[in-house]
């Protein structure tokens, strides 16, 4: 009889995290008159940047903290961005500093990531938190593969031992999930579009993490049966209607047949970023503040 994998409930498991950081900073109101503050930078009129940023507003101050969106035309200039920046830094009343990605071209990404307080990094983009995750050192970590961490421990427990795949090396998604299994213990493997008999490998894997950009692109024949399966791809594909819908990295159908756990898409990972950036923040500002943050 055929088997349907435990669909992890992403966006179930984001609004528990949020209800807790809820829960903490209201009692951390009551000890203190500023609560924790996230400063969100968008640049230019990217609709989908700006969907994203009013759903970080809106959640932040449903979490009780204070909310600050700073909107620019695509024609600021880098050392404009950057003095924002400064300032924000500067600010005690700021606790988190997010530029939305993408910035227009004319306008150095890394140098703008480097201009932000690693201490108000709550994307976990800056090379000294990288560093720092990398060695075990306290830090802030990228909001998408620690989300990510946080799905899978809530699903499997323990992670230690397990084989892990992360397929995809980005800076922002692969190459932090590695060094985030690493730490859970995994024994991990980074997989990529030089690899060697790709399908091979997944199949090994305990718990496969897709992180690719193409959709579909994991079948479910590569999938070991039972494994854990961590679907990070947001792909836009056209319907038969003319319309469009949003999919996976991985054939969903075929792979919930095969696996013991799958994330959906959309669903699945995407909600626990946001969740893990007011995390950050709210883990910034106990530090800042050298309170106990309290959190799971």
């Amino acid at each position: 009889m055929p088997t349907t994998a435990t669909i992890i409930d992403g966006k179930a498991v984001a609004a528990q995290i949020r209800e807790e950081i809820a829960q903490r900073v209201t009692a951390l109101k009551r000890e203190r008159s500023v609560p924790p503050g996230l400063a969100v930078i968008l640049v230019g009129e990217d609709p989908a940047s700006q969907v994203y940023v009013r759903s970080k507003e809106r959640q932040a101050q449903e979490a009780g903290f204070k909310s600050l969106a700073y909107r620019r035309p695509d024609d600021i200039s880098e050392e404009q961005l950057i003095t924002l920046i400064e300032g924000l830094n500067e600010d005690p009343t700021i606790d988190g500093i997010l530029v939305q990605l993408p910035l227009p071209a004319h306008i150095d990404e890394g140098v703008v990531i480097n201009a932000i307080s690693p201490e108000k990094d709550v994307d976990g983009f800056h090379p000294i938190n990288v560093g720092r995750m990398i060695t075990g050192a306290p830090s802030l970590l990228p909001c998408t593969p620690f989300g990510c961490i946080q799905l899978l421990k809530r699903t499997l427990g323990d992670l230690s031992g397990l084989d892990a795949v992360v397929v995809g090396r980005s800076n922002i998604v692969g190459k932090p999930m590695a060094a985030l299994l690493l730490r859970e213990n995994c024994t991990v493997t980074m997989a990529h579009s030089r690899t060697r008999n790709l399908a091979d490998v997944c199949r090994r894997a305990d718990i496969l993490v897709a992180a690719v950009g193409k959709p579909g692109f994991v079948q479910g024949d590569w999938i070991k049966p039972g494994a854990t399966v961590i679907d990070v791809g947001i792909n836009r594909v056209a319907t038969a209607d003319g319309g469009s819908r949003l999919v996976g990295d991985v054939d969903f159908e075929a792979a919930k047949a095969v696996a013991g756990a799958i994330t959906p898409v959309p669903g699945g990972v995407g909600p626990m970023t946001i969740a893990m950036l007011l995390r950050n923040t709210l883990e910034s500002y106990c530090r800042r503040n050298r309170l106990e943050c309290e959190l799971g």
